[in-house]
């Protein structure tokens, strides 16, 4: 396991887990976030792969597997599906509990 995959299995266990929580009821809204993180890889990873073509950045390889994605590796387009997942969710469980607690 790579440490950025590592990383990200990290940040979206305890977000994806929850999710199912039934008083939340984050799972019936995934329509809604498919479409955000859909629009999410679109930007940014074309963002990505322009950067990383052009030299402006580039990815460790000791810290990533050699699984690529239009030269992005596997780990980079899964950080753009868990990181604004977990957003996303933080913001929503964030209305729950205002809600809740009014």
């Amino acid at each position: 396991m790579s440490k950025y995959f590592f990383a990200l299995f990290i940040s979206g266990l305890v977000p994806l887990a929850v999710s199912f929580w039934p008083p939340l009821h984050f799972w019936k809204h995934w329509p809604s976030l498919v479409k955000s993180i859909v629009l999410i890889v679109c930007i940014f990873g074309v963002w990505d792969i322009v950067a990383t073509y052009r030299g402006h950045w580039l990815f460790n390889p000791s810290g990533v597997w050699s699984i690529r994605i239009v030269n992005l590796p596997i780990e980079e387009v899964l950080f753009f599906v868990v990181i604004p997942f977990c957003c996303i969710f933080t913001w929503e469980t964030v209305k729950y509990i205002r809600e809740k607690t009014r």
